[in-house]
Formats: structure tokens, C-alpha cells, sequence
């Protein structure tokens, strides 16, 4: 089920960071998709939707290629 929509990174170029932070569930439960992106605070989420202490996570940064100029 999707909670929360894809977003493309914002600015589009530049170096960007990305977490992956995984939470095991202890059942069905609704979380609650936060209002925007800008600012997220992963404790405060986690607390909020009474998710625990996370399981696994992973980091890695990426970078847009520029493309190949056209002649």
C-alpha cells in the first residue's frame, strides 16, 4: 500500500543524499504521511506513529549525469 506519494529530488541538480530507514510492524496500523518533506525530523515520525526503534538503514548520495550536448 502507498502512503506516501514518490517525490523527485528538489533542486534537480546537485549532489542529494537519500536514507532508507526500515521499522518492523507490529501489525496493521495507519501512519500518518507528513505534510511536506521539507524539514523531516525520522525520531519525531517514528514517534508519532508509534513505530519503535528502526530495524535496518542505509545511506548513499547520487548524483543527476549531465547529458551529452547535441551538435
Amino acid at each position: 500500500k502507498e502512503i506516501v506519494e514518490y517525490e523527485n529530488p528538489k533542486p534537480v541538480i546537485g549532489i542529494h543524499r537519500y536514507v532508507f530507514i526500515l521499522f518492523k510492524q507490529r501489525g496493521r496500523q495507519t501512519v500518518r504521511a507528513p505534510n511536506s518533506r521539507d524539514n523531516f525530523n525520522t525520531r519525531r515520525f517514528s514517534q508519532e506513529n508509534n513505530l519503535g526503534l528502526p530495524v535496518a538503514a542505509v545511506y548513499f548520495n547520487a548524483q543527476r549525469e549531465t547529458a551529452a550536448r547535441r551538435r
